[in-house]
């Protein structure tokens, strides 16, 4: 028997026509950099939110693919082809999820943070929501976005060490490199137009290859008797409620509260061109979205029959699309998936080492400097945002050297974070007259350290107990609503007539219909 753990280079063994692919794709992303540094970059506005002149399509694939990073394509697969079709349930609760955020929070959040001061990140737009003079609620969310984005962003950069470990034999840390300098190059000239069109490009790749890779292999094997093999070798692998727990399901199920919180996600709401065009994006991208995880769960399912019918040892299931990819198909379309993976995992680097830079920037620097010093000197600040790309990108490489974690978990822990200390407090600043500063600090700081404290000392006892496996979103969601409601009950309100803004806001998304 052949054993695959994490080098598959002896089995795959690219040709020339696999990195000409690779290197076409390479370049496409490169000239889509150099358009958005031509285009959009003239203030800090347009490097950051593009203008707030994004159209539905580019906003929906945009969103999608940031979203769908390096774990759809290898983190996604690999929990499938270990633990059978009750994963799927990730998927299920992420779809519903993301839907249910283009109903709730995309319209007034697009509405609102205009309204608010022309808020351009989360952390600007909680200020001005909040009317905190003391910077106090913008200052720890910003302080928030980058802990956790510099962990989430570690995460791409240790897909994109495996994709070339794996895929190609190279070191890990080569791969690192090329990675995040590619990533760096587009980001750092193009800022958010780039960031937008690159994901439009790549989302359109992630759904191809998401398609094409489980058809193809179960044309080449067995048809739909490919799905059956599989459960003939166990039979929970086609059973969506065994193979799992109660427990398990849960924890799928909740990644779709992750939604409401995730900075780089509802970013793209902020900068879609008008309100009126929310509804083709939601309509765009859930489609995408659904297509693209149902072709992931494809791939660890019929991945299973693969690799027994090749006589293969898997160690590394997030290898599987990898493995797939480039033994059933000619080299030219092995580099294509190739770039798939790429795009995967690039799409969604790249729009959190934006985000990123954009609350060092406005969160930050725009503090030390002022705001009269951010109107007079707009480049100043672009090039500050620059500067942050390649500082937020030192640190997340400098993480991801030794990975010590799947890249599934890694996602997931980053995932939990932001839903839990952004989440309650993005939906009730659009709906909920009675929130305070005080609450909001106080749900967003119980939320973040709640979700720490479970991965860190609750997890490692679901040996003992299957409950304290539960998803850490959970019980972080729960616990930064509860707190964010119940402080702001007794503490003082804003100084401004937040029932007449709300009001307002719920009136122009309603005309807008």
């Amino acid at each position: 028997m052949l054993t695959l753990g994490s080098t598959l280079s002896s089995q795959v063994n690219p040709d020339w026509q696999t990195y000409i692919m690779l290197a076409l794709y390479f370049i496409i992303l490169l000239i889509i950099g150099y358009y958005g540094y031509k285009k959009a970059t003239g203030n800090i506005s347009e490097y950051m939110l593009g203008g707030r002149s994004i159209g539905p399509y580019v906003t929906a694939l945009s969103a999608g693919a940031s979203d769908m990073s390096g774990w759809m394509i290898m983190g996604l697969p690999g929990e499938v082809y270990t633990t059978g079709l009750s994963a799927a349930w990730l998927a299920i609760g992420l779809t519903i999820g993301a839907y249910i955020n283009y109903i709730v929070v995309a319209p007034r959040l697009r509405v609102y943070t205009e309204k608010a001061g022309d808020a351009i990140t989360l952390p600007d737009f909680f200020k001005n929501r909040l009317n905190d003079k003391a910077n106090v609620i913008k200052i720890i969310s910003g302080a928030i976005i980058v802990i956790f984005f510099t962990l989430y962003t570690h995460s791409g950069m240790v897909s994109g060490g495996k994709l070339f470990d794996s895929a190609f034999g190279l070191d890990y840390h080569l791969g690192l490199i090329l990675v995040a300098i590619i990533v760096i190059a587009y980001t750092f000239f193009g800022g958010y137009l780039a960031v937008s069109l690159t994901d439009f490009f790549q989302g359109v790749i992630m759904l191809i290859a998401m398609v094409m890779v489980p058809i193809v292999t179960m044309m080449q094997l067995n048809g739909l008797d490919t799905l059956s093999q599989a459960a003939e070798l166990k039979p929970t692998n086609l059973d969506l409620f065994k193979g799992t727990t109660v427990i398990g399901i849960i924890s799928f199920f909740a990644w779709g509260l992750g939604y409401f919180g995730q900075p780089h996600i509802i970013v793209r709401f902020m900068s879609i061109k008008s309100v009126k065009q929310l509804a083709t994006a939601r309509r765009f991208g859930i489609g995408w979205m659904a297509i693209s995880l149902l072709g992931a769960v494809g791939v660890g399912l019929v991945g299973i029959t693969f690799i027994n019918q090749q006589n293969v040892e898997l160690q590394d299931p997030e290898t599987l699309f990898i493995l797939m990819s480039q033994v059933l198909f000619h080299p030219l379309v092995g580099g294509f998936l190739l770039a798939a993976i790429l795009a995967a995992i690039m799409s969604t680097i790249s729009s959190q080492l934006l985000v990123t830079s954009s609350s060092l920037t406005e969160d930050f620097y725009k503090l030390i400097r002022g705001e009269e010093a951010a109107k007079k000197h707009e480049k100043e600040f672009v090039f500050v945002g620059r500067m942050s790309v390649i500082l937020v990108s030192i640190v997340s490489i400098a993480i991801a050297w030794s990975p010590n974690d799947t890249i599934l978990n890694l996602v997931g822990n980053a995932w939990a974070g932001f839903g839990a200390s952004f989440g309650p407090l993005v939906l009730l600043s659009l709906y909920w007259k009675g929130l305070s500063r005080t609450g909001a600090v106080s749900g967003m700081l119980s939320g973040a350290v709640v979700v720490i404290l479970w991965i860190v000392f609750v997890k490692p006892l679901g040996a003992t107990n299957d409950f304290f496996n539960l998803y850490e979103i959970v019980p972080g969601f729960l616990t930064s609503l509860i707190v964010t409601v119940v402080v702001s009950m007794f503490t003082k309100k804003p100084d401004l007539d937040v029932a007449a803004e709300l009001k307002e806001v719920s009136d122009i998304v309603k005309n807008a219909k």
